[in-house]
């Protein structure tokens, strides 16, 4: 009958053996610094360099299928081809901001415009934000000058 060797039975080679103090602290790791920033792994660059090759070719192949009626060749077009657009530029009169009177009419403009449809909610939330940053620095302009003032009194 032959001996199975358990894990006691097998002697670590001096090669793979590590001297107590050689070791790594729990918590800390054997490289601090890490990966340079834009490191790529070896696999995105082996695929990116094999694409590049041939991307011009699988590129009008997709767009072939596309114009052939491939619906799913169309859907990746546009899904992954053609940026999705985060903004769309708008146009809106808005009145000169200046004084705490005119952030009032402002939001009112902006209001009017997203009832009536031709702006976005999103789109008027994040105008209505750039009017309330201009106010606070009216606000915070004013400010300053009344303390300005009330110092040179005293």
């Amino acid at each position: 009958m032959k001996k199975v060797a358990n894990e006691s039975d097998i002697a670590t080679p001096k090669s793979a053996r590590v001297p107590p103090g050689a070791r790594w602290k729990k918590g800390e790791s054997g490289n601090p610094k890490g990966k340079p920033p834009g490191t790529l792994n070896k696999r995105t660059v082996l695929a990116m360099a094999l694409l590049e090759r041939d991307l011009e070719a699988i590129t009008k192949v997709v767009v072939d299928a596309a114009l052939g009626g491939d619906m799913q060749a169309a859907r990746f077009i546009v899904e992954r081809m053609v940026p999705p657009m985060r903004e769309r530029p708008i146009t809106i009169d808005l009145p000169v901001v200046d004084s705490a009177a005119d952030v009032s009419a402002a939001q009112q403009a902006i209001l009017g415009a997203v009832a009536r449809g031709d702006l976005l909610p999103g789109e008027g939330t994040t105008l209505a934000g750039i009017v309330e940053m201009r106010r606070k620095s009216i606000e915070t302009e004013e400010l300053e000058l009344r303390i300005a003032a009330l110092e040179s009194k005293t």
